[in-house]
């Protein structure tokens, strides 16, 4: 079986929106193999859009084959959906916010399990009263965009303070790690919150570093959690069910691996191999036969890293949403 891993790679932190490229991997068993960099399957020069131009471009998640775009300049930000395999994109109207409240400071993309209706939802903080002194979190208020209206709709308060600027995508979802390490979850058919089942909270006192962030690896929820020396993966077998939470992957570094930033899984092949970002900046392997991490030294400084899943779904069928071509 093979995974086409989207890839984005910033050439330049200054006024430059990236290439997106791709990548093939086999999940062959014992065996894995990166295409060459320069043969690559397929690659997107965002460069070429006017309205990417002069701008910084992140790539927060993918769907179904679709893109989710995040285009930031100065105090101005958009957000684009992204088809690269038809070169279309839309772009998402701004939310109509009051003075109180700041921008989005988190967001995610998703479908919904049954109408596979596409949304977007989006988080935002109320600004704090000036004279106030207190160091109370604001609350937030929760808006959502279903692609095809032309509008964003306001929810209610959230029931939680996300940890992380991008929410998962999965199962009709979105799913956060709140600031009190629990997993909260937004069902994108019924827009309701819930408290998810979270892994047993692992701790070891003499680290001085403790990252979580969630992933999808091989269709499973998984919490990846960060030391200094130590990385593991827990991994949800059965969605929604917390018995079924296995820690899978202990990784044991040596002591020229001290981390200092969060590590992020992406996929793991057949053999157990698991392909990491760190910082960022690295695409890392991990062996679990050699017990070896390894860096593939394949893209340099690219933003974000996930897996991809092609498709040939026209943005055109999204009702009165304007389409673009590159």
């Amino acid at each position: 079986m093979i995974h086409h891993n989207c890839v984005e790679e910033k050439r330049s932190y200054h006024h430059r929106p990236g290439i997106l490229k791709w990548v093939e991997v086999e999940h062959e068993l014992n065996h894995h193999r990166f295409q060459h960099p320069h043969d690559l399957v397929m690659s997107l020069n965002l460069n070429l859009a006017s309205i990417f131009q002069e701008s910084q471009i992140l790539l927060m998640g993918s769907v179904n084959g679709l893109l989710y775009l995040w285009q930031f300049c100065g105090e101005v930000s958009n957000t684009y959906i992204c088809n690269p395999i038809t070169r279309e994109y839309m772009i998402l109207p701004e939310p109509q916010l009051s003075k109180e409240y700041y921008g989005m400071i988190s967001h995610c993309f998703g479908v919904g399990s049954l109408t596979q209706e596409y949304k977007v939802i989006g988080i935002f903080e109320k600004r704090p009263p000036q004279d106030s002194t207190s160091t109370r979190l604001s609350p937030l208020e929760t808006k959502v965009y279903t692609l095809g209206t032309g509008q964003w709709r306001s929810l209610c308060l959230l029931p939680f303070y996300p940890k992380e600027f991008v929410g998962l995508s999965l199962n009709g979802h979105a799913h956060w790690i709140a600031r009190d390490q629990k997993i909260y979850a937004f069902d994108f058919e019924k827009e309701t919150f819930k408290l998810f089942p979270s892994p047993p909270v692992e701790t070891i006192q003499e680290s001085r570093v403790h990252f979580q962030n969630l992933a999808v690896i091989n269709g499973c929820l998984c919490q990846f959690e960060t030391f200094d020396y130590q990385c593991t993966m827990w991994v949800m077998k059965e969605y929604g069910i917390k018995k079924s939470w296995h820690k899978e992957v202990i990784i044991k570094k040596s002591i020229d691996w001290l981390i200092c930033q969060p590590i992020y899984p992406i996929d793991r092949l057949n053999d157990g191999t698991v392909l990491m970002v760190y910082h960022q900046d690295k695409l890392l392997i991990y062996s679990p036969q050699r017990k070896t991490i390894e860096d593939t030294g394949i893209f340099y400084r690219c933003v974000t890293r996930m897996a991809y899943r092609p498709t040939f779904l026209k943005l055109q069928s999204f009702g009165s949403e304007r389409v673009y071509v590159f």
